[in-house]
């Protein structure tokens, strides 16, 4: 058969409404003169002709090269890696999160720069996709060749509408180059269906199964387009999407959903002024069942790290200088009496080397954990380290508007840029050193890369120091 041409604003992708035979290879180089494993998957229209292929028993901590063959047409190979054996003594890891990535906002620079870089594994830490219009006017990207087609120039909603923003998305070659060159682990935000929904509720006024239906098709399609297993498929409405991993002795990965089991924003949402709801411990930023999940696998966790991959600031940030801040209510500070229990949590097993990993927020912060927000003498419960955009905010700036206010306001926070990048992290068995990469632009290509800033957080003396 010919070579398939999928094009992005082809509704089914470029191949016919039929089943489709693939077969895939697995090998320890990318040649693949020594293939470890092969096989033959069918691709269902029903699921857009994705694909998931599992392999089970490979062997741990091992590099591996992969590839699909579909008639006569191979694809480009990928590369891949396992884990650790979850009890095998490990001395090191770099792991890379990012965050954010506007289609109308920029170049994916950081990408390319992040499929040269040496790590492990990218945590993917949402907002993949947004789901608002995209054309060719006002676009940050170089359309000389061709305008976007008028299919995308509205909101995403329905299945289709999901399925064909992810084409578009991936198929920048930038984007493209990261995922072949490493393993992503992926959550979701916000974005992905809709801004700032909550659990149930929609951002806008509309009539809740109709926001159930969207968010079937938004959850539908990023299972068929992201590396997730047969576990994280949705039924209907509803997706588990957290899940634990181990990176040996070394890291626990506890990857949270904070979006599909939180309760509504409080006072309506936005920056707003802390009232009793935010105290209140009816009101969840996980659900009660990930909390304790969450609580339980501390409890059992022999990590020396345990890494908390999820979506929204975590740490207090007040957003201005007055005697009583504003805060916003859709990260942590406004679920206060959800992140005190998580806490609580964490001291009760023990956990001496915390670090939550966030995105969201289109900058990049550095912040200490403590024990009480308010009170910079109180124990330092562990680190937070804030991913910045690869392009949503457009080229953003050092030292944005609001940087003092910031830094005097959270003494807390010690680092704060607001330009596009990535950031790294790399776990040792004595320290973990964070470096902050960071492009000047990405409103056009070929940004350089610049290490902005990096810190280190000790084992056992949690709270983070200059490199």
């Amino acid at each position: 058969m010919d070579a398939p041409r999928p094009r992005p604003y082809q509704p089914d992708g470029g191949l016919p409404a039929r089943r489709v035979p693939v077969r895939w290879e697995l090998a320890h180089d990318e040649n693949f003169r020594r293939v470890v494993r092969r096989g033959t998957v069918t691709a269902h229209p029903e699921f857009h002709h994705t694909v998931h292929v599992e392999v089970p028993h490979l062997a741990p901590d091992r590099v591996f090269h992969y590839r699909f063959r579909v008639g006569d047409w191979t694809s480009p190979a990928g590369r891949t890696r396992t884990a650790p054996v979850s009890r095998a003594r490990v001395s090191e890891l770099k792991l890379a999160a990012v965050s954010c990535q506007a289609y109308a906002d920029g170049y994916y620079t950081p990408y390319a720069h992040l499929a040269q870089d040496d790590v492990d594994v990218v945590f993917h830490l949402g907002d993949y996709l947004y789901e608002y219009a995209v054309n060719s006017v006002g676009n940050h990207r170089n359309y000389t060749d061709r305008t976007l087609p008028a299919v995308f120039d509205h909101e995403t909603v329905t299945l289709e509408d999901y399925r064909l923003r992810y084409a578009l998305y991936k198929s920048d070659p930038d984007l493209i180059a990261a995922h072949a060159a490493h393993p992503f682990v992926v959550t979701w935000d916000d974005h992905e269906t809709e801004n700032n929904y909550a659990g149930d509720t929609p951002e806008n006024t509309v009539p809740p199964e109709e926001f159930l239906l969207r968010r079937a098709s938004a959850y539908r399609a990023y299972w068929e387009n992201q590396p997730l297993r047969r576990p994280q498929r949705p039924d209907g409405p509803d997706m588990r999407l957290y899940r634990r991993l181990h990176w040996g002795d070394l890291a626990q990965f506890d990857v949270l959903d904070t979006r599909q089991y939180r309760s509504d924003q409080a006072y309506g949402d936005g920056a707003r002024l802390p009232g009793p709801a935010v105290d209140d411990p009816a009101r969840t930023m996980t659900g009660a069942t990930q909390e304790r999940w969450l609580l339980d696998g501390w409890q059992a966790s022999r990590a020396r790290w345990n890494v908390v991959p999820q979506q929204v600031t975590f740490s207090q940030r007040k957003l201005d200088l007055n005697p009583v801040a504003k805060l916003s209510m859709d990260a942590w500070d406004g679920y206060r009496a959800s992140r005190r229990r998580v806490l609580d949590g964490a001291k009760a097993a023990g956990v001496d080397n915390l670090m939550v990993l966030t995105g969201d927020v289109h900058v990049g912060y550095a912040f200490d954990i403590k024990d009480d927000f308010d009170d910079q003498a109180s124990r330092t419960l562990g680190t937070e380290i804030v991913a910045t955009s690869i392009t949503s905010g457009r080229d953003g700036s050092e030292r944005p508007a609001n940087w003092t206010t910031y830094t005097t306001a959270n003494p807390h926070l010690r680092f704060y840029d607001g330009r596009r990048g990535y950031v790294t992290v790399a776990l040792g068995r004595d320290a973990a050193r964070a470096d902050f990469k960071t492009v000047p632009y990405v409103t056009r290509p070929g940004a350089p890369l610049t290490t902005a800033a990096s810190f280190v957080t000790e084992v056992g003396d949690q709270g983070l120091k200059p490199a």
